[in-house]
């Protein structure tokens, strides 16, 4: 199940306008909702529109990227496109996540989308291990992948990244995100940390065979002396 991130586009000069609407259409989490012309426009369209993210450009006439940002919910995040730098500073005042600087090319853009996608990524993380569902969502290859926790074995930790190895995919689910961030969202009762690159699903062990673990897919994994202590608690309840 795939997510995208609803966004706008504003700004009064048609080029940068139809530039930016380029950039959106190729890249894949982003869902242009509407190109807007002005912050007035813009306005218009939040108030019947669910957006999350607006590429923002600051010097506008009747009302500024600036002034209009004020205005915005707090969950609608914002990334500032203007030629001048010295509304930088500015920007930042009004909790903007990112600042293009006019002319910007298209790897710029997607760094600055990507941030977007990682706070929203976030975000949802957090709001569902609060809710307790049996699932989550992680940013793979700029899609928001589900992970259903029924079908995972484990999540195995590659400097910044996790890989995620499942029951129903032969294919591991590869993620921008420390080990550590992913422990403090999963469920204590259903998933331990065993080694400083492993997360194991407890459902998922077979066997426990000295100082090793035995998954359901024959991988053995260490359990490391920091984990030992913990871990024997679990089997001894």
């Amino acid at each position: 199940m795939d997510k995208k991130l609803r966004c706008l586009i504003v700004d009064d000069e048609p080029l940068a306008l139809e530039m930016l609407g380029r950039y959106v259409a190729k890249t894949p989490f982003l869902e242009l909702v509407q190109a807007c012309s002005s912050a007035v426009e813009a306005l218009e369209v939040l108030q019947h529109s669910d957006i999350q993210l607006i590429f923002l450009d600051i010097q506008m006439p009747d009302l500024n990227g600036i002034e209009l940002s004020r205005l915005l919910d707090k969950d609608i995040k914002v990334v500032f496109t203007t030629a001048f730098h010295e509304y930088a500073l500015e920007g930042f005042k009004v909790n903007a996540l990112d600042y293009l600087l006019k002319p910007f090319n298209y790897e710029e853009f997607l760094r600055a989308a990507s941030r977007a996608a990682d706070w929203f990524q976030h975000r949802v993380l957090t709001s569902e291990a609060k809710t307790g569902r049996d699932y989550l969502f992680v940013k793979s290859e700029y899609k928001l992948v589900k992970v259903d926790f029924n079908h995972v074995i484990y999540f195995e930790g590659l400097k910044d990244y996790i890989k995620i190895i499942t029951k129903n995919n032969p294919k591991a689910i590869l993620s921008l995100m420390s080990l550590k961030n992913l422990e403090a969202l999963l469920p204590e009762e259903r998933f331990m940390r065993v080694h400083r690159s492993y997360i194991i699903s407890l459902n998922e062990i077979t066997a426990v065979e000295r100082n090793q673990v035995i998954m359901s897919d024959n991988l053995r994994i260490t359990i490391a002396d920091p984990y030992k202590e913990r871990f024997q608690a679990f089997v001894n309840h």
